[in-house]
């Protein structure tokens, strides 16, 4: 009887343990993930914004570098060098990188492009038009479903500077090697400092999110694990330290409650409550036994 009331005692103790132990575990797990799953996300922006910066880095070596090369080289010819468009050097560079990394894009989506290849998709225009409606919008970031899984966007905004127009203002103002390699249909009636597109690279989201499920996924088994160990030592500690002492003053009192007398005093161990406790009876049931002694006389 005695030490199936320990035992109540012990599972009390850990129904009251694991409640309050597996609550913090649980909102410990909570604000873990989504740690994990916002710097997963901040980590495919950071990508991003590194890709955009390569695309934009490319553009400017491309204008500053490249063009006044081949410009000379395209008057000679009398033909038309797509090496001479920045657009045009940035998604060459980066198809580069898709070779390897197919599920990355980079496209400088446009409205009414020269380059058919460059027209804006549905929601690519759908981009576009969120710059050309809102003119102080300087980035967009937004995520959606492709055929490889969830992937990231970052778009910006391009404008149309005066320079764009000697090609993108009338067929007659354009070069006449332009016209010959893409015809007078496409990619004229652009208006300066018109948004005409988007600059738009398309992140993958699965790989950082996949590390961070498997970050958290270990967390929780470490922290399960540290949880098992600890209610294992605490109630150890606490069997040694309290119930067993417990245990033996139940026992002794269940004793001297059935009459029985000459018991040898419990051993007092240390200066805790336990010990004060396992005093105080030691010398309730002196007082008790001598009691009655007199009484018997």
């Amino acid at each position: 009887m005695i030490a199936e009331t320990v035992m109540k005692l012990l599972l009390k103790f850990n129904l009251i343990f694991i409640l309050f132990f597996g609550t913090g575990l649980a909102l410990a797990g909570w604000g873990s993930y989504r740690f994990l799953q916002n710097n997963a996300r901040d980590e495919v922006v950071h990508r991003a914004e590194l890709m955009m910066q390569s695309s934009l880095a490319v553009r400017t070596y491309t204008t500053q570098q490249i063009k006044p090369l081949l410009e000379k080289q395209q008057a000679h010819l009398l033909t038309f060098l797509p090496q001479t468009v920045p657009a045009y050097g940035a998604t060459t560079v980066f198809d580069f990188l898709r070779k390897d990394q197919p599920e990355y894009t980079y496209k400088e989506a446009t409205l009414n492009p020269t380059n058919l290849r460059d027209r804006a998709t549905d929601w690519e225009a759908d981009v576009i038009n969120v710059f050309r409606n809102n003119g102080q919008e300087k980035e967009l970031i937004g995520e959606r479903d492709t055929p490889t899984g969830r992937s990231l966007y970052l778009g910006r905004p391009i404008h149309a500077p005066a320079p764009c127009l000697e090609c993108h203002s009338t067929p007659e103002r354009a070069p006449k090697a332009m016209i010959a390699s893409y015809g007078r249909d496409n990619g004229f009636g652009w208006k300066e400092n018109e948004i005409v597109g988007a600059q738009i690279v398309s992140v993958p989201m699965s790989v950082p999110f996949a590390i961070a499920d498997r970050a958290f996924r270990s967390l929780m088994i470490y922290l399960a694990a540290i949880f098992v160990a600890t209610m294992l030592c605490v109630d150890t500690a606490l069997i040694f330290i309290v119930i067993r002492p417990v245990g033996r003053l139940a026992g002794m009192a269940d004793r001297i409650s059935k009459g029985e007398t000459g018991l040898p005093e419990l051993p007092v161990r240390g200066r805790d409550e336990i010990s004060g406790l396992t005093a105080s009876f030691n010398r309730m049931y002196v007082s008790l036994s001598k009691a009655l002694k007199l009484l018997e006389e």
